[in-house]
């Protein structure tokens, strides 16, 4: 496992009054290969 370059934390998201996110904890670290995948227009 290589350093952590990325630490998100807390993070809350909320749309038209709708939690989408809600407290999510997240990291990267060096060298780790990361993909969002998702249809299209869904706000990746």
């Amino acid at each position: 496992m290589g350093n952590r370059l990325i630490d998100l934390q807390h993070i809350t998201k909320i749309y038209d009054g709708h939690p989408v996110l809600d407290d999510l904890n997240l990291y990267f670290n060096e060298n780790e290969f990361l993909t969002l995948l998702g249809p299209s227009g869904c706000g990746k």
